[in-house]
Parts: C-alpha cells; structure tokens; sequence
C-alpha cells in the first residue's frame, strides 16, 4: 500500500484531499506544519494557526488517520520571512506563496514525509499533475490547471521541479470548490463550512504595512503625481535595428523625476508601496482615483498617476535573468536565438495573456499582444502551453 502524507491545513481543501486518498486506498498521515511563533516580529493579534491545528486534528480523528504537527518556523523565517523583508526594502514586491511551495512545502516538509517512508505529498492545491514519456523512454511530469477556472492555483506552483513535481499529488484538482464543500459536508467534516484563507501559506492573516513596519523603519518621502501628458510618455518609439533592442526597449521600467510632476501628499517609506497599489496613499482630490506607478526607494519618494488607463502602469514587456529563470520542463527550454507562443500571466488572479518568449544570452523576453498592467519587480511571471505550466521566473 502506497503511503501519502497530507499537508492538513485546517481547511476544506486539504480535508478533502486526505478523504478522498483514503477513499482510494492509500495509508494518508496528516501532517500540520506550523510555521510561525516568533513573537519579535507579530503576524496579527490574532493566533489562527491554534484555530487551524485544532481543525486539522479534528478531521484527522474524523477520518481515522494517524495526525501530528511539525514546527518549521525557523526555516519559514529564515527562507520566506526575511526573503520578504529584503524584497521589500529593495522595492521589490516578492510572493511568499509561491516560495513556500518551492522551499517549504515540497522541500523541507516533502524531506520530512519521505524519511517518514512517504511516497508522495499531497496537498489541496487547485491544480493537476500527470505525465508523459517521451521517445527515448524518459517520463515528464507535467503540472496542469486546476478543473476549476476560478480556483486554479497552478500559479503557486510555478517554481517546482520535476524532482518535486515526481512526489506530489493534488487529489482535488479535478474538482470544482462547490463540490468540494459538497463532499466535505456529505461526509460530515467540521472544515465543511469555513471560510478560505486569506493569509501567508500556513500562516494566515496578515496586516502588510505594520508587518513591513517592524522591520522596515518608516521615513517620511514625498508622493508625486505624474500628469498622464507628460512628455515622458510623448516620446515617438524609435526604429530598432534589432529585435533584441525593440524588447529591451519595451520592457524598460519608466523612470520618473520630481520634476514630472508635482508634490501631492506625504508617504512612510517607498519600501512599503508596490506598483499598481491604490490603497494607504491617503491622497485626495483628484477625479479619478492615484495608483503608484512607481517607487524609488534610494530617493524615497513614490510616483503616482490618475485612473487605471494611466500610461504609467503600462509595459508591453518584461525580462527575466537567467538566474530568475525556472523551466518546470527543462525538456521544453528554449535555446539561445529561441522563441516560443504561450500563454502567460504575473500574477495569480490575472488571466492568461497571449505573448512570446525570447530567449537571448543573460535572459528571457516575455512579449505580451498588448501591453500589460502594473508589471513589478519580484513577481513571478508564469508561461502555460495550454494547460499545462512549463516554466516561470522572477520580474527584473
């Protein structure tokens, strides 16, 4: 009998998922991964990881299966925590989702199951996996949307390996959440009716500004806005010689000056905003509401434009450094001068976007059909051939 051990949450989705491993005859262990009681840096007032354990435990007596907790606060604090803070004071805007699933999750947590004498971890992602074996004999895992277009959490997972991806099973990604709920209710789970999570992988809900503010002192920077007729955005777009250039040139961060704009209001710290942000600027008075367009947090001061149409939010495209650069199939990898059509998307809840990968020496190109809103630095961007994930990397 194959053994799988859960990551138990406290939620439906993993509840769900070590009903229906069970159902289909494997030996399921639940597992809760507690990753957080440092109390120097405070998640919230709140202490849901207590609530969640406590539901986890009372599923796994429901289903009869053996339970335990494991504390990986340390790791989670040392790999997604301060990864955090250091993005964020760089003025980047990092996903710890997504590295708690490369460097928690299917790492130290998936190490911990195999010495337990696991053959798989699974988990109650919204999204599939199979495989396909080429003609030399050599087996691909691939890793596939979820069946349910709403919850598909595919995104998540872009940074695993075919190592990782080998070991994983997701049991509910075939499901919709209404029927998962259905199913946990008809067997009568506790976690039936709860709501979903909101906060960090494992950890829950999170207040950004003041948990940035604990580490990340506040200083006091101007807030400018940038007329949408600035001649910044004016200039003719000039003749390339090369393709190479045309990219480089629409991939390029706009790079404000005070001068413009004008002054608008007063900020806490530039670390603390992200492009496309619109809330916690505190800036009133203007017809259409200020997004941040961009932040310079060696000068500390955060650039703004009117409305969601702002060319300010815009780039067409985006590059990703080698070192960035994470091929869930490596059999798929472009080579240098290579180009590929996908579909992609930079962040979770964006629908897929046509575009083309291009692949020159130091990087990748994503060239999108139309340009694309609020681009950041950090970010993951995630490419799809169909329905399958084949790689990502971080924004430069």
């Amino acid at each position: 009998m194959k053994k799988v051990v859960v990551g138990l949450s406290g939620g439906v989705d993993s509840s769900v998922a070590a009903l229906l491993l069970k159902e289909q005859g494997y030996e399921v262990i639940g597992l809760f991964m507690k990753n957080w009681h440092d109390d120097s840096v405070t998640i919230s007032k709140e202490c849901p990881w207590l609530d969640d354990s406590n539901d986890a435990l009372i599923v796994a007596e429901k289903l009869g299966i053996p339970f335990q907790t494991v504390d990986l606060s340390g790791p989670y604090k040392e790999r997604i925590v301060e990864y955090m803070f250091r993005e964020y004071q760089q003025g980047r805007t990092p996903n710890p989702d997504v590295l708690c699933n490369r460097e928690i999750k299917f790492d130290l947590f998936l190490k911990m199951a195999l010495q337990l004498g696991a053959d798989y971890v699974a988990t109650g992602h919204y999204c599939q996996r199979d495989s396909v074996t080429d003609s030399t004999g050599e087996v691909h895992y691939r890793l596939l949307a979820g069946a349910d277009p709403n919850k598909d959490q595919s995104y998540f997972l872009c940074q695993l390996s075919q190592e990782q991806l080998s070991r994983a099973m997701f049991p509910i990604g075939h499901l919709t959440k209404p029927e998962v709920r259905e199913i946990a209710a008809k067997h009568g789970l506790a976690t039936a009716g709860k709501k979903d999570s909101q906060g960090l992988c494992f950890i829950g809900k999170v207040r950004l500004p003041e948990f940035l503010q604990q580490q990340l002192k506040p200083r006091e920077g101007e807030i400018v806005e940038v007329p949408a007729s600035a001649p910044v955005y004016q200039e003719p777009v000039p003749d390339f010689e090369t393709r190479a250039d045309a990219l480089a040139y629409h991939a390029r961060k706009h790079n404000y000056a005070p001068s413009d704009g004008k002054v608008v209001g007063r900020h806490q710290g530039a670390h603390y905003f992200t492009i496309g942000q619109r809330k916690g600027l505190d800036v009133g008075g203007t017809p259409e509401p200020l997004f941040v367009i961009q932040t310079d947090v060696k000068e500390n001061i955060i650039y703004t434009g009117q409305g969601k149409s702002h060319p300010g939010l815009y780039r067409k495209a985006l590059f990703i450094q080698d070192a960035e650069l994470h091929w869930v199939r490596p059999d798929l990898a472009l080579e240098p001068d290579g180009t590929l059509e996908v579909m992609a998307r930079i962040r979770y809840r964006q629908e897929l976007q046509p575009a083309t990968l291009y692949k020159y020496e130091g990087g990748i190109y994503i060239d999108f059909e139309t340009p694309q809103s609020a681009i950041t630095e950090g970010q993951f961007a995630a490419w799809y051939l169909g329905e399958e994930l084949i790689g990502s990397g971080v924004i430069s």
